[in-house]
């Protein structure tokens, strides 16, 4: 989609209307998930919080309709580490035709100690690109249902710094915890380009976006009870910060504006206004490792190796 002069400026609290439609969250229980769920959830659609935990996604489920009378959300179980436990999960959606999907979720582990996902995985790069390459090719069939359905990847500002290492992408010659995290959303930050691109040359009116959301604190998000308690002196002690970076709240709104608005197209790159870091979604020129195809056409074919993907499913 493109741009029009009759498009309408885009407004974070006054989203468009989406009444009809269906959009998946993963990790839609905590932190931005949660707000890119509540955002969504106030515009008369059907917000399902993919978790893996079923009674905290309950919990935000609840407060998501203590907040907006008459929201439309449910959660399924959705265990991204587990590969095998995908193609159960898509089919309790019980849905026809899938809208718009965010891949949200995520793991970071700050210990030394390197984990592994059930099938093996490195686990921040297990999870967080492979379970979401996975159920990509699950959710297909439903997204291609949809007329104009949108992949929305949010990567991570810890990104812009690493690259990947094609030849050692589960981290097990060297595993140092903050980098093999930047790497994991590095990757699905490719793997959402190229997802558009081959998108594009099989004629899909399925498209794919990228964002990230910049600098986003707990301590400037503001409270959720149970969710997510801001006490004042967090509050006060945050202020500083403030000028730099923003809430989780705000991190939130370059995915709900890749969702909902008509004007954003595949393959482009969202985050905050303001240096990368903080404000209002607009589009950013992509990062320059980013934008190197032969990346992210081989990171493809290792992906698809390793998730063992569902044949056919996507272009490529």
């Amino acid at each position: 989609m493109s741009s029009s002069s009759s498009t309408p400026p885009w407004n974070v609290h006054r989203l468009p209307r989406a009444d009809g439609r269906v959009f998946l969250v993963t990790g839609g229980n905590a932190g931005i998930g949660y707000f890119v769920a509540e955002q969504l959830s106030g515009t008369g659609a059907t917000v399902v919080l993919g978790s893996r935990n079923p009674a905290k996604a309950e919990v935000a489920s609840a407060s998501i309709r203590a907040r907006l009378r008459g929201a439309r959300v449910r959660s399924v179980r959705l265990d991204l580490a587990d590969l095998s436990s995908l193609e159960a999960t898509v089919e309790s959606l019980g849905v026809e035709r899938l809208d718009a999907v965010v891949h949200n979720a995520g793991v970071a582990l700050d210990d030394p100690p390197r984990e592994e996902t059930v099938d093996g995985h490195e686990l921040m790069f297990g999870t967080n690109h492979l379970g979401h390459f996975a159920l990509t090719q699950w959710l297909m069939p439903l997204l291609s249902a949809a007329p104009a359905a949108r992949v929305v990847t949010v990567g991570s500002f810890a990104a812009k710094s690493e690259r990947l290492d094609l030849e050692d992408l589960q981290s097990r010659r060297d595993y140092q915890p903050k980098r093999a995290y930047g790497r994991s959303k590095l990757a699905q930050m490719h793997f959402g380009l190229e997802l558009d691109r081959r998108l594009r040359a099989a004629g899909s009116r399925v498209s794919s976006v990228v964002v990230h959301p910049g600098g986003a604190l707990d301590s400037l998000t503001p409270s959720r009870p149970p969710l997510h308690v801001r006490t004042t002196g967090a509050r006060l002690g945050a202020a500083p910060a403030a000028l730099l970076v923003q809430g989780k709240h705000a991190g939130a709104w370059p995915a709900v504006r890749a969702v909902l608005d008509p004007a954003v197209y595949g393959g482009r790159l969202w985050g905050p206004r303001v240096f990368g870091l903080r404000g209002e979604p607009r589009p950013e020129p992509l990062w320059n490792h980013l934008a190197d195809t032969s990346v992210a056409s081989r990171l493809w074919d290792a992906s698809r190796d390793l998730a063992d993907a569902v044949p056919g499913a996507i272009p490529g």
